[in-house]
Parts: structure tokens; C-alpha cells; sequence
């Protein structure tokens, strides 16, 4: 094969991967759309809300170094938080419509304006609601601080369910960093994932020469306008996001394996979740890129497909019609997503061409660790999966970005 470690993100121009970055974001977001439907089913709501605190707890704190260290925004204050939260899978822009307010250094409010995932979640009632703004966010929230200053707390000045039914903002939160608050310690789930190949990858370094933004070292803005980043830092963001899902599943798959009577179970649950978010993933990466709905379009999106991405974290290549995969360093990390797809398992690479045209379908050939996938198409389409149909019900499914204004946001 070609070189592994140079980004698939590379080809794409600079407008593209300013239209790339935010839905790379919202897909990460809805891989639990995808993934806690079938734990709710295994193992119920209580549980469902443990393994969340366990996935998120033990995914973010990397990743969110990893994006700083990335961009050059390092620091132990609110700014850095706040850069953080709008570069992270768990608040993409605009569905999770984080609003920042900065009084000091140390201090600082935000609200969300839009909450995609309670938009989700209340419907299914008060307790699924408490589940996720109460037990789950707390814990998660402190989490995702630790990354930056573990003397940070996260307080609710309010949250759902909402009283009345219609508030707004839906929830509102400070953010206080005190040295005489106690330090809070990552999460065990944290030690986990941090073994793994992903948490330290090496990706490209950002180009400083290149035309635009090169980091986000300067004031924090309102919304991020990606398209202000210059191409080099844009594909090391969008190789980045991706990262930050493959911790995000590592993570939950760790979770899931705690509480399985088996290894076939917690194989088919993480299955399950990977086919539910590479069918949604492959929709929106295909539309947002105005690709053909054809065999060619859909192996070009399969290469710039979150599954197969980063190039340095999973090995493979478009090449004479087919897409060829080999041993990386995810195969390596042993319950990475790559390693769920094979001549065996077509599954996941089925929803996802199939997302773009019902017809296309996937023959897979070679071993668990070496394989070339060619896509064909059949006369009849076919239905779409139940695990994509499931995360279909998120609103982040088909959730539109609007354009925004990029406006710096001063202490007041």
C-alpha cells in the first residue's frame, strides 16, 4: 500500500473540509444515538446512564488534549474549556447550541440555546431526562474539565426536565476554577483507554505556513467558522474528530464488556451501534460533499469515512475500484471499529453504501486483517438496516447547519 499516515482529509479542497468538520462533529455526537438503544435493551436505563458516564469519562479527557496540544490553545482557564467543549464530539455546533459567557479567567457561564440530545431524549420521559442531564452530565462535564484544570467544577444553574415544559434556554451551567476546590481524578475508564494506539497517535503536524488560520490560540469566538482555519489545520481537525470517535468507541466497548454475559454479546451491542452510525455517517459525509450516487461515489465516501480515518490509525486505500484494508494500529487496539468489517462481517460497510443508493451493496474478500472490499450494484434495493432505521430517530439524522456569525466573545 501507499503511505499509510497521509490523511485521506488531505484531497479534499479547504471549502470542503470547512463543510466536513461540523458534520464530522454531529456524527460523533449521534454514535450514541446509535449505541445506547441496544444497551437500553440489554441491560436497561440504569445501566445505559453508567456505561455513558464510563464512555465519555474515559474518551475525553485524551481527546481533549490531544485538540489543544493540536491547535495551540494549551492553558488551566475557562477559555480553554470553553475552545475544548467547541472543538469536541460531545457538543457539535448548532444541535448542541452552546452559548459561552466569560467574566474572568477563572470564571464563566454557558447555556444551550438548542440541545439536540434532549430534543432526543424527552420524549421518551422524565426518567430518561434525569438520566442524562443529572447522572450522566455531571460526572461526564468534570470529566471533560479534568483535561484542562482539575481544580474546574461544572454547576448547574439550571437543567431539565423543564419547568415550565417550554424553558429556554434549555439549561444553563457556571464554570468556577478555585485552587481550593478539591482536584478532581480522571475516571478507571480513563487508565483503559489510555493504552490504547489511538490515545497517543501521531498525526501530520498543521502547516504554519499555509494560507489561514494555522490554530486558535487568539480569542475565543462565538461559532467557530471553520473556514477561516487554513487547509492544513483543517484536515489535522478533521483527522482529529475522527480520533475522537475511535476513543469514544473504545471507551464504550470497554463498557459494554463489564456488564455482558459474553464476548458474543458485547460483540453484537458495539456491532450493532457501528452500523447504526456508518450508515447516518455515510449520508451525511455523502450530501455534504455533493458526491455521485454511484459505485465511485460511495467508495469515495467510504475513504473519507470516519470507520476508515484517520489514515495513520487505520490502514487503507481506493485503488482500481476497490478498497483495500490491512494491518494497522487499529487492528492492534483489538476492539477498534475496523476490526468489526471483514470478508465475514459486511454489515457496517453495507449501511453504508447503502445510505447512499439502497441498490449498492459490498463484496468483501481476503482475511479478518486483509481485505479488498469492491461495491456493486443489484437489481433490487434493499431495506434499510434496523440499526441505522434506530439511529434515524435522533433529529441530529437530518439536522441542517445554518451559517453564523464568528464574533469574538470578551470577558465582561
Amino acid at each position: 500500500m501507499s503511505d499509510a499516515h497521509a490523511s485521506r482529509f488531505a484531497t479534499l479542497s479547504r471549502e470542503e473540509l470547512a463543510r466536513l468538520v461540523p458534520e464530522l462533529l454531529l456524527i460523533g455526537q449521534l454514535i450514541d444515538r446509535s449505541g445506547m438503544a441496544w444497551c437500553i435493551s440489554a441491560f436497561g436505563r440504569e445501566e445505559m446512564a453508567q456505561i455513558a458516564i464510563e464512555e465519555w469519562s474515559g474518551a475525553s479527557p485524551i481527546y481533549t488534549r490531544r485538540m489543544q496540544r493540536a491547535l495551540g490553545y494549551q492553558g488551566t482557564d475557562v477559555v480553554t474549556i470553553f475552545k475544548g467543549l467547541q472543538l469536541d464530539i460531545g457538543a457539535p455546533p448548532q444541535f448542541m447550541d452552546f452559548r459561552y459567557t466569560v467574566t474572568d479567567q477563572w470564571h464563566g457561564e454557558f447555556h444551550l440555546d438548542h440541545c439536540g440530545a434532549l430534543m432526543d431524549v424527552e420524549p421518551m420521559g422524565e426518567d430518561y431526562v434525569r438520566s442524562m442531564c443529572h447522572d450522566i452530565e455531571d460526572p461526564t462535564f468534570d470529566a471533560t474539565a479534568v483535561a484542562t484544570n482539575p481544580r474546574a467544577q461544572i454547576r448547574p444553574l439550571h437543567r431539565p426536565p423543564r419547568s415550565p415544559v417550554d424553558r429556554h434556554p434549555h439549561c444553563a451551567w457556571t464554570v468556577i476554577i478555585d485552587e481550593s476546590h478539591p482536584e478532581v481524578a480522571p475516571l478507571p475508564a480513563y487508565h483503559h483507554v489510555a493504552t490504547k494506539r489511538a490515545a497517543d497517535l501521531v498525526l501530520e503536524p498543521i502547516d504554519p505556513t499555509d494560507d489561514g488560520a494555522g490554530d486558535y490560540a487568539g480569542p475565543l469566538v462565538s461559532d467557530v467558522d471553520f473556514a477561516t482555519f487554513s487547509h492544513s489545520a483543517l484536515v489535522r481537525i478533521a483527522d482529529e474528530v475522527c480520533l475522537q470517535m475511535h476513543l469514544l468507541n473504545l471507551s464504550f466497548v470497554h463498557a459494554v464488556r463489564q456488564r455482558s454475559t459474553s464476548e458474543d454479546q458485547t460483540r453484537e451491542i458495539c456491532r450493532k451501534q457501528l452500523v447504526g452510525i456508518a450508515g447516518i455517517a455515510a449520508e451525511r459525509i455523502h450530501r455534504a460533499l455533493t458526491l455521485p450516487v454511484d459505485e465511485g461515489g460511495a467508495l469515495r465516501t467510504l475513504e473519507l469515512h470516519p470507520l476508515l480515518n484517520p489514515a495513520a490509525y487505520v490502514v487503507a486505500e481506493v485503488t482500481d475500484g476497490l478498497l483495500r484494508v490491512g494491518p494497522s494500529p487499529a487492528h492492534d487496539d483489538g476492539d477498534a471499529w475496523i476490526g468489526m468489517c471483514g470478508p465475514s462481517e459486511t454489515t457496517a460497510l453495507q449501511a453504508a453504501v447503502r445510505a447512499i443508493d439502497p441498490r449498492l451493496d459490498v463484496e468483501v474478500d481476503g482475511s479478518p486483517g486483509e481485505w479488498a472490499a469492491r461495491v456493486v450494484r443489484r437489481e433490487a434495493a434493499a431495506a434499510e438496516a434496523d440499526e441505522v432505521a434506530v439511529t434515524r430517530f435522533s433529529s441530529g439524522a437530518a439536522f441542517a447547519f445554518e451559517p453564523r456569525r464568528s464574533l469574538p466573545i470578551t470577558p465582561i
